[in-house]
């Protein structure tokens, strides 16, 4: 008798925001891997292809910000497909701001991009899943949601806004579309290297009790586990994958081997 490889995703239809670079590139690579059919967008085209296992992504332009956009290119992905199993909500982030000087211009656009973007997606996505054989959407969320940081504000909450709207899409859109959260901790990418430090992060990761940063394959490995079969009866779910979080401070205060 055939044993089904849960990691098997031949003939499955992947959606990814922000898919291009970071985590959304490594993330798609992991499902090409895996053996699924997989359309990343993103603003602007990746400089280099995004292929693994033999295929390549396919890819469609867009600012998630934009409802009717997001409408257009995700009928587009899923008629190109052939439909739509899984959509990985990445697209996200934000530069640190003061709080108490930030424009208005700002926060609407850090909230639209974090939020109300992958609102807009999975509702599109949703629409599809429901005429079809159902599916499975990830949203990729951060620690900020549940520890903000001083700067990020307007991220924190778009963030938490994230995961609460996880939840409730988890209720509203069960049993045919599973809906769940990733808090993701410090994660070592290019774009992120300039907030580590000038000693290439060595300070924070002592922090972490795990002993590294997480690098974009811890993320696509919880993807791929959130949209497979393994995880089927696994809906509104926070997982967090940030290696333990962060000592307390007064921890790392008494205790100055680690700090």
């Amino acid at each position: 008798m055939a044993v089904h490889n849960p990691a098997d995703f031949t003939g499955k239809k992947i959606l990814i925001t922000g898919g291009t670079k970071g985590i959304g590139r490594v993330t798609a690579e992991t499902f090409l891997a895996a053996g699924a059919e997989v359309t990343v967008c993103a603003r602007s085209e990746s400089e280099s292809p995004i292929e693994s296992g033999g295929r390549r992504a396919h890819f469609l332009s867009v600012d998630v910000r934009d409802a009717d956009a997001v409408k257009e290119m995700v009928g587009t992905a899923a008629a190109a497909m052939g439909g739509l199993d899984v959509l990985i909500n990445n697209a996200g982030g934000s530069p640190d701001a003061d709080a108490a000087t930030v424009s208005t211009r700002f926060v609407d656009k850090i909230v639209a991009l974090n939020l109300l973007g992958p609102f807009y997606v999975a509702q599109a996505a949703n629409a599809i899943m429901q005429q079809e054989a159902g599916g499975a959407i990830v949203n990729i969320g951060s620690v900020s949601a549940h520890d903000p940081q001083p700067g990020t504000a307007a991220y924190s909450a778009a963030k938490a806004g994230l995961l609460m709207l996880t939840k409730a899409l988890a209720l509203e859109w069960a049993p045919k579309v599973r809906v769940n959260h990733i808090t993701t901790g410090l994660i070592r990418t290019e774009a992120a290297a300039s907030v580590y430090g000038e000693d290439g992060g060595a300070a924070v990761t002592r922090t972490l009790p795990i002993g590294r940063m997480a690098v974009p394959s811890d993320i696509a490995g919880a993807c791929l586990f959130l949209a497979g079969s393994l995880s089927s009866y696994v809906n509104g779910a926070d997982i967090a994958v940030h290696g333990g979080g962060e000592y307390p401070a007064r921890y790392l205060a008494t205790h100055p081997e680690i700090g």
